[in-house]
């Protein structure tokens, strides 16, 4: 096995985890499609650094984190739903993008490229995706109060901006991962499908939390086992394995 692989699985299995278990807490909220309008949001910076050489993510991020901003801004300002709120900032952000970016950059852009992961790139890839993982553990019983009721969650003392805003940075970060991966296209699929799957599949919350994890995963290590073997690009082959455990948890739904 060649570095350069085992590198690549090991960013595809920690980012991956990372955002399936992401993705449990958005689905509950119905914000799972939220990261696709946030992963092309990134595009700009995708194009910033593709154009000088720096590693995608670097240049996704703080395109992200000003949406992130914005759109948590907003919510406070004018009380729309996040979902509207995140439409109304991302498609400024894929305007400018096709501006600049280069034709021939388009493809690594729009579905990513784990295969050239340096190994700098990947410990600090990893090294995030397990401090979301802990971040969102540590928030993920008070955004799941907030989620059932604000009231509910002001009498606990949870304070709502506060843990909202956490939340949306966990969001950016798992996006601005995720576009090595998959791309600014198919973010939202890379946090909603193995959310989808585990619910399909579990009897109760912790299930749920965990077999997301699991099925990103596992949705990750057999898309770059493919793309090893079959030389298409990682990124589609990621969710199209994705798309698969879903169908087949579909048949086994509880």
């Amino acid at each position: 096995m060649d570095n350069q692989f085992l590198l690549s699985l090991i960013v595809g299995i920690s980012v991956g985890g990372a955002a399936g278990y992401l993705g449990s807490l958005m689905l509950s909220r119905r914000m799972a499609l939220v990261a696709g309008p946030l992963g092309h949001l990134t595009l700009p910076g995708i194009a910033l650094a593709l154009m000088y050489g720096f590693n995608v993510s670097l240049g996704a991020f703080p395109f992200v984190i000003v949406g992130i901003i914005l759109i948590w801004f907003f919510e406070i300002r004018t009380k729309l739903p996040m979902e509207a709120l995140t439409a109304v900032v991302f498609a400024s952000g894929v305007a400018i993008t096709f501006l600049f970016l280069p034709i021939e950059q388009a493809e690594a852009a729009l579905v990513g490229n784990v295969s050239r992961v340096r190994p700098a790139e990947a410990i600090i890839s990893v090294v995030l995706a397990f401090f979301l993982f802990l971040v969102v553990s540590k928030i993920y019983p008070k955004i799941v109060l907030i989620n059932i009721s604000e009231e509910l969650a002001q009498s606990e003392k949870i304070n709502i901006k506060k843990y909202n805003f956490i939340y949306l940075g966990a969001i950016a970060l798992i996006v601005a991962l995720g576009v090595k991966m998959v791309g600014g296209l198919l973010t939202a699929a890379l946090v909603a499908i193995p959310a989808s799957a585990a619910r399909n599949l579990s009897r109760n919350l912790a299930q749920y939390a965990f077999g997301a994890m699991v099925i990103g995963i596992i949705s990750s290590f057999l898309g770059i086992l493919c793309f090893k073997l079959t030389g298409f690009p990682a990124g589609p082959l990621i969710i199209l394995a994705s798309t698969s455990i879903f169908l087949i948890s579909i048949i086994f739904r509880r």
